[in-house]
């Protein structure tokens, strides 16, 4: 995937960060879905494991500038993941629930990292994307990855609003997710009706 992604990309002569994204069916067949012309929203992963501050290096591109690495210099460290925390109740279908944060607690630590913009007394709107929060975890393996995701989710606290906290929480705890085995359908199959 990533040879034909870096073909894809000489071949139309595209010069800044992006992503092209393929779908993987069981047998492991990959096929193309899209390309973003930009950063996305999980770039954190990839900053984590490789120590590249992408939107630095967006930035540069755009300046003119050369990027400070080569493809051989990356290296990759460990395992990461993100959860998207937003606003929104997952017993009621993912319905939005904007409304004002009263009090708030953001977890930390070794291997945590937090993106966003909320604070104490934010008003959260209801005219945009539901998500207020990223909390990225970053481990040596998958299994210490996912433990400390938990104990991130664990330690949040925003008052005022509903979030899918819990929600995620309760997938981290799955042992099919646990395992890695898990598609597209997990969602619908492990929650439909609960």
């Amino acid at each position: 995937m990533g040879e034909i992604a870096v073909n894809a990309i000489k071949k139309i002569g595209y010069t800044n960060a992006g992503t092209i994204e393929f779908l993987v069916d069981k047998n492991r067949n990959f096929y193309f879905m899209e390309m973003n012309t930009r950063v996305q929203v999980e770039h954190p992963i990839t900053e984590v494991t490789t120590g590249v501050d992408i939107i630095k290096e967006q930035i540069r591109i755009a300046g003119g500038e050369k990027l400070s690495y080569k493809q051989n210099e990356i290296n990759f460290n460990g395992h990461s993941m993100e959860a998207r925390i937003n606003c929104e109740n997952p017993e009621k279908n993912f319905m939005p629930c904007p409304g004002n944060i009263i009090d708030m607690h953001l977890p930390g630590g070794n291997g945590i990292r937090i993106d966003t913009a909320i604070y104490c007394g934010y008003n959260v709107p209801p005219y945009y994307d539901s998500m207020i929060a990223k909390i990225i975890a970053h481990g040596k393996t998958r299994e210490e990855t996912i433990a400390k995701m938990k104990s991130a989710i664990a330690e949040l606290v925003i008052d005022g609003i509903v979030t899918n906290a819990d929600f995620i929480l309760k997938i981290l705890e799955d042992k099919n997710f646990q395992n890695n085995n898990y598609d597209t359908s997990f969602i619908s199959k492990k929650f439909e009706n609960k």
